[in-house]
């Protein structure tokens, strides 16, 4: 049996084809658009809230994208033990839902970043990441003008002591520096997950680096290890 991806669809999404795309003819899955206005997860194993303005990323972003239907339906099924990616806009959504802590600001350039970073795997044992292997540094792009993590002292504390940084961003050897951060977020994080370890936000899009003709296939190993969680 195919595992079932739901991908969510507010309005200004624009990375929901881009997801679909790899999940079904790269990855072989069986995914699903959910729109925003509903409330049925269609039996979704694992839901994915993808990159682009959801609502133009008025107000902050994310914020009134947290307020669609299909939140409340997505917020109980994460809190019941369901996997939730939240990638880019999906992250800053997840944040705005209180499904992860933190906060989105804008870059430290202020400028719009679009271009492939390096990622250090900080958490290897998660259902995200248990395919990544070799140790050496994953190539993702990024495209973002809100992609400036921050966390207040306590709250990092807490990511740090449970393990919940997941990637950070890095430089191709690995090693962690203010030249490889490409918009200012704290401690170079890129991406983390929540206490239970099944909801996971990141800014970086590893549906854009699947398919061979795009130069670039580490995203692949991104949803193998999902895969490898659901047979």
């Amino acid at each position: 049996m195919k595992n079932k991806f739901g991908v969510v669809v507010f309005p200004g999404s624009n990375c929901d084809h881009d997801a679909y795309y790899a999940l079904k003819k790269i990855m072989k899955a069986e995914v699903n658009f959910l729109w925003h206005k509903e409330h049925d997860l269609q039996n979704s194993d694992v839901i994915i809230l993808p990159g682009g303005f959801a609502y133009g990323d008025y107000l902050r972003c994310g914020a009134i994208a947290r307020f669609s239907p299909i939140m409340n339906s997505v917020i109980d099924f994460a809190n019941k033990g369901g996997i939730v990616i939240g990638i880019c806009n999906g992250f800053q959504v997840l944040l705005e839902a209180g499904l992860l802590p933190g906060v989105m600001i804008k870059n430290k350039s202020l400028q719009f970043v679009c271009k492939d970073v390096y990622l250090s795997v900080e958490n290897k044992n998660t259902i995200f990441t248990n395919k990544i292997g070799n140790g050496k540094p994953v190539k993702i792009p990024v495209a973002h003008g809100e992609g400036n993590y921050f966390a207040d002292t306590d709250t990092l504390k807490s990511l740090i002591d449970n393990n919940q940084i997941v990637f950070k961003y890095a430089s191709a050897d690995g090693s962690l520096s203010e030249e490889s951060n490409p918009n200012g977020s704290t401690e170079n994080i890129a991406g983390i997950i929540n206490k239970n370890g099944n909801v996971l936000g990141m800014m970086p899009h590893p549906e854009r680096a699947c398919d061979p003709v795009l130069g670039k296939t580490d995203g692949r190993m991104f949803f193998e290890s999902i895969l490898s969680n659901l047979n």
